[in-house]
């Protein structure tokens, strides 16, 4: 931090995967922060729970209820809350709505400094060349319907939040991280489809992952808030030296005592079962299946296309350079060791 007093950040989604660790980052870096969680939230479960330069704030962000509240006296926002399940308008109410509330809430008190966290879901995965780099100047997707609710509503979110921007002259910055890892979150969607507790289905292996262990993610969050350089701009987070879907699962299985059964299946099989079955839905079915994602043809590029993953305006413009390697992580992720550690 620049500054001798220390400052205080608000950070939405402070008990979900993300918010937990980036909570930890900016208590480690000084900062107070007022922790945004659900009404519901057990803190007690938490290592920070009860951290002297804690302040946790109870309120549903689907309200405004309380919200300019507990904006007083911040010198910055960092806002990860949103829904990843339910319906469509669950995840607009939480998503959408409670980034609305937000934006409206700092304009009535005056604070400027916004770090939101998007996604690389937000990306037109198929309008960028196989074997190309996906960068920030990378396309967005055209054609939202065609994927899932998640990305429908974080393509909204950035939108909501640019409009935001340009209107009140505010000090923002966007963050798109890769597939977040750690040790809630090891087998994932990148890797294929899970079809119980025990075995997944294991769709390629040669696609590079983009990828970032949720300790690296939360420290680039953090320095971003006082990042200069930062704003205006959108940076993507991803690890050095991203790992392919096989290179991964090897670590995984190296770390990992009770590992789930793997049925492996080429990347051209899924992807043609995948064309022919949006086809016939298009074509003969009106459109009016509703088609699991690893049948939808622009989810699956999503997930499985493969790309490369520069994060050198991440290095540049947050001066941050990720801490934990590929195995230094996945050490970490199968161990106990506690957040503020």
């Amino acid at each position: 931090m620049s500054s001798s007093t220390p400052l205080t950040v608000l950070v939405t989604g402070a008990s979900g995967f993300l918010g937990q660790y980036v909570v930890a980052a900016a208590l480690r870096q000084g900062y107070r922060v007022r922790a945004v969680v659900r009404p519901a939230s057990n803190l007690a479960k938490i290592s920070w729970g009860n951290h002297p330069q804690l302040e946790p704030v109870r309120l549903d962000l689907r309200s405004s209820r309380g919200l300019a509240e507990a904006l007083q006296g911040v010198a910055g926002v960092i806002h990860l809350a949103a829904v990843k399940g339910g319906d469509f308008y669950d995840r607009f109410a939480g998503t959408v709505i409670a980034t609305e509330n937000l934006l409206t809430a700092m304009a009535q008190t005056q604070v400027s400094r916004l770090v939101a966290i998007s996604t690389f879901s937000v990306y037109g995965y198929q309008q960028i060349r196989p074997g190309s780099r996906l960068t920030e100047d990378s396309p967005l997707e055209r054609n939202p319907l065609d994927r899932d609710y998640y990305a429908q509503t974080k393509l909204i979110q950035e939108d909501l939040i640019r409009q935001y921007e340009a209107q009140r002259q505010s000090a923002v910055t966007i963050l798109r991280p890769g597939m977040i890892y750690g040790r809630e979150c090891l087998w994932h969607a990148l890797l294929g489809a899970e079809l119980s507790e025990t075995h997944w289905l294991k769709v390629g292996g040669g696609a590079v992952l983009p990828m970032i262990y949720v300790e690296n993610c939360a420290e680039a969050i953090v320095l971003a808030v006082e990042a200069q350089d930062s704003i205006g701009q959108t940076v993507n987070l991803v690890d050095d030296a991203c790992p392919t879907q096989n290179q991964y699962i090897q670590g995984l299985l190296r770390h990992d005592p009770t590992p789930p059964k793997l049925t492996p299946v080429p990347w051209w099989l899924v992807r043609g079962i995948g064309g022919l079955a949006w086809w016939v839905n298009q074509r003969l079915l009106g459109g009016q299946a509703r088609l699991p994602s690893i049948l939808v043809p622009a989810q699956l590029e999503a997930r499985f296309r493969s790309l490369r993953f520069p994060n050198d305006r991440a290095k540049s413009l947050l001066h941050w350079t990720p801490r934990y390697s590929l195995e230094s992580a996945l050490d970490r992720s199968y161990s106990d060791y506690d957040l503020l550690s």
